[in-house]
């Protein structure tokens, strides 16, 4: 647990807090593994912030029950879809969606009712027995990073008859086509939207960040794809 973010550091304390038994700091601290003094210091900024924590350092701390959050409420179809795509996630998506589909069903399982947390495991939803290779859970990471921060990403790439080729590209956004994640993007090259798909790209380079032109971004991309499907409908 070293490493953890603060806001979910916090997040974690609220949730040991809520089983109502008396925790000290010194409990908190051997659990999340930081220091008695970062817990006292987290504790005081949560009760600055309102949240209704009760006690004191060296004495221990609960949640005042009266004043606590209301639980999470979820029908059965919603725990399956949360689950299920977590499930997905795990399957085909990129080592950082990977882990954070699992830490998010963590913490919605933690504030569950005891009634709805044993739903989880009725789930019969699974995403098929694939797991996506290492080497494309990279490029997904590296590739959604980029897009997010608009960064220009370079790209050794496999066309589709076999022939190398070099890009400069603009990243817009990852798409998963039940098999097959592709990028959409804006290919310096052929001075036009491109997609390519992700198992043909070689280990893809970030460059610097690139210009915020409406005409190059995500939604003219999807203007022109649907222009396209319109016009294919009326053939």
């Amino acid at each position: 647990m070293a490493g953890m973010r603060r806001a979910d550091r916090l997040f974690r304390i609220v949730q040991l807090l809520r089983g109502g038994r008396l925790q000290t700091a010194r409990s908190l601290a051997e659990k999340l593994q930081v220091s008695n003094r970062t817990i006292y210091r987290d504790v005081q900024d949560l009760q600055l912030s309102g949240m209704p924590i009760m006690g004191e350092a060296g004495v221990g701390y609960t949640l005042r029950r009266d004043l606590d959050i209301p639980p999470l409420m979820f029908d059965r179809e919603e725990i399956a879809a949360l689950v299920f795509g977590a499930r997905m996630v795990e399957a085909w998506g990129g080592t950082e969606l990977t882990e954070a589909a699992n830490r998010a069903l963590r913490k919605i399982e933690a504030v569950l009712p005891a009634g709805l947390r044993e739903k989880i495991d009725d789930v019969l939803l699974y995403a098929p027995g694939f797991k996506a290779p290492p080497e494309l859970r990279r490029k997904l990471d590296t590739l959604h990073t980029a897009a997010q921060e608009r960064r220009v990403v370079l790209l050794a790439y496999s066309r589709e008859d076999g022939q190398p080729s070099v890009r400069r590209v603009h990243p817009l956004a990852l798409y998963f086509w039940g098999g097959t994640w592709t990028l959409a993007a804006w290919c310096e090259l052929r001075d036009d939207f491109r997609s390519f798909r992700i198992d043909r790209i070689r280990v893809p380079r970030l460059g610097d960040a690139f210009p915020d032109d409406p005409t190059k971004g995500l939604d003219a991309y999807l203007a022109r794809i649907q222009a396209t499907e319109r016009a294919s409908s009326h053939l």
